[in-house]
């Protein structure tokens, strides 16, 4: 019953969004003295899930869920700068804490959403938690 509702599978997919853009923040900055080592990121949530809509979900047994994959996140791309150090490298320390936080966020808002959508799903079927 829960894969059908649409609120769940987007705060899954958010929080699957969430953790890939944390694991390219500290890929980042995993590399930040690699030489021409150029910063990546992936496009924002709202951009990836649009996009994945924009595709009819299909399941071919009635137990498959319907969210989203690891498969079907978008794959970081190289993000365009003109600062670069002296040898080549485009990672910014500053810019890639920014990204995780960003990236912390995301994820505890996925999570709340979820869990919250759960607490109503309860309530209406008269249950409490």
């Amino acid at each position: 019953m829960t894969q059908s509702l649409e609120i769940l599978q987007m705060a899954q997919a958010a929080a699957r969004h969430a953790a890939a853009r944390q694991a390219v923040a500290a890929r980042n900055a995993a590399n930040a003295d690699t030489p021409g080592y150029k910063a990546r990121d992936i496009p924002d949530f709202a951009e990836t899930y649009a996009a994945r809509r924009t595709e009819p979900m299909r399941a071919t047994r009635p137990q498959h869920l319907t969210g989203a994959r690891a498969g079907n996140l978008p794959e970081a791309r190289p993000v365009p700068t003109d600062d670069a150090a002296p040898n080549g490298n485009t990672v910014s320390l500053a810019t890639e804490m920014l990204r995780s936080v960003e990236a912390e966020r995301a994820h505890n808002r996925a999570v709340t959403i979820y869990g919250k959508s759960l607490d109503i799903l309860r309530a209406a079927m008269g249950r409490s938690r």
